[in-house]
């Protein structure tokens, strides 16, 4: 067979493998957080871009998510400070919070430059907009770590009005408490309470690692599916830790408050998204309720 023919059907072949996938979440919300090192490479990002781009475009409801984190850091450093984190939350002064926010302005005005330039209308907001995330104050351990928001309520209309209007919302993680203050807040708990809050089919974390391990340092313990209660245990045996624990804990928090499934993928990967949704086999750990059809 011809070469090129033949590069053409397995081509034809992936979109119909991508067929019932487009079929089951057609019209349906995606919450997407976008942080790790796919937010530091410029080729990563235009490839997380263009996969929701194309998640838009064949009829899904995409909703990004996002931090700073190293950008934030690094600005932290140029005014001589040195950046502190509490169980993996930032220590965030008032000074540390004026940067983070230019920083995640910066970032979310450049996201939407991008969506748009790939063709798909785009509004960068943030939590402080429209009332859309409200926090209270976090302790670390019942540290007083600055102005570091919990988020204690979200404002889905903001969200849904957008996407009705056929928006793509790309929302940075800053938020306002009862006395309007601004707070930091951390990214993976802010998409969680926003995938819950507006019904999400899927949230997807992106992160530095492929997925869930029982065992970090033996990579045959991954695991690729897994239940809510299963995931429970894990944490209830201790065998999770460091910053996949709170990681877990908003997983199976939003599969219980309605979200239809969780994933956590690994950012580094080009096109990550699009081989975990629209592939039968997909390639990071899924989460699901237990009365799912697995």
């Amino acid at each position: 067979m011809d070469i090129q023919l033949q590069q053409a059907q397995d081509k034809a072949q992936v979109l119909i493998e991508a067929l019932p996938y487009i079929q089951k979440y057609n019209r349906k919300i995606i919450v997407v957080k976008y942080g790790g090192s796919a937010m530091t490479d410029a080729s990563l990002e235009k490839s997380v871009m263009q996969d929701v781009t194309l998640l838009k475009l064949v009829g899904f409801k995409p909703i990004i998510v996002h931090g700073g984190g190293k950008a934030i850091s690094g600005w932290v450093e140029k005014t001589g400070k040195q950046p502190e984190f509490v169980n993996g939350l930032r220590v965030t002064d008032e000074e540390t919070m004026e940067i983070a926010e230019m920083v995640l302005n910066r970032v979310n005005k450049k996201l939407v430059a991008l969506i748009e330039s790939l063709g798909v209308k785009a509004v960068g907001i943030s939590g402080k907009d429209g009332g859309l995330l409200r926090v209270d104050k976090h302790y670390a351990d019942g540290r007083d770590i600055g102005f570091v928001g919990e988020v204690k309520s979200v404002e889905p209309s903001v969200l849904l009005d957008l996407i009705d209007r056929d928006y793509l919302p790309v929302v940075a993680t800053t938020g306002l408490d009862d006395a309007f203050n601004t707070y930091n807040i951390n990214a993976d708990d802010a998409a969680s309470a926003i995938a819950q809050a507006v019904h999400a089919e899927k949230l997807a974390f992106l992160t530095d690692v492929e997925g869930l391990y029982r065992d970090f340092n033996d990579k045959s313990t991954f695991i690729s599916r897994i239940t809510c209660s299963e995931a429970e245990a894990l944490i209830e045996e201790g065998a999770i830790g460091g910053g996949m624990l709170p990681k877990l804990t908003n997983c199976t928090q939003a599969i219980k408050n309605g979200v239809g499934r969780v994933h956590i993928l690994d950012g580094k990967i080009p096109h990550c998204l699009l081989l975990e949704i629209f592939t039968d086999k997909g390639i990071g750990t899924m989460f699901f309720d237990d009365d799912a059809v697995r």
